[in-house]
């Protein structure tokens, strides 16, 4: 289904232990923050693990990003549940295709904003 401007949509996710290790095994991202605990016992989920939020409601859509521009503004640990608001905020439909730009949100469960974006990217038909 195409997006219509102005509509928004929202996923959420809580990431697990299992999620931030098979990310690190998947992309290579094993620093120390995501395969140690902090002085509190958290691991620390990969930021582009965290900005699979977003690219999973562009995967609803069939979207092909052509830009993405993310901004972590937070940590984001194990157990804590993301929710990630897109905003679409040009729609234009062309022949082949379906041009799109979105603006994203991820806040965690306190309501903190965790991960911020835009992606200009299109839906081909």
């Amino acid at each position: 289904m195409i997006p219509e401007e102005g509509e928004i949509r929202s996923y959420e996710r809580t990431f697990t232990e299992e999620d931030i290790e098979r990310f690190a095994e998947l992309s290579g991202d094993s620093g120390r923050q995501h395969v140690e605990r902090d002085a509190e016992g958290r691991l620390m989920a990969q930021g582009l693990l965290t900005a699979t939020l977003p690219t999973k409601i562009g995967g609803e859509m069939n979207y092909i990003a052509r830009t993405l521009d993310f901004e972590f503004l937070q940590p984001v640990y194990a157990g804590e549940t993301i929710t990630c608001e897109t905003e679409m905020t040009r729609v234009s439909e062309e022949s082949e295709r379906t041009l799109l730009a979105s603006e994203f949100v991820c806040t965690n469960e306190d309501g903190t904003e965790v991960l911020r974006g835009e992606s200009d990217g299109l839906i081909p038909k």
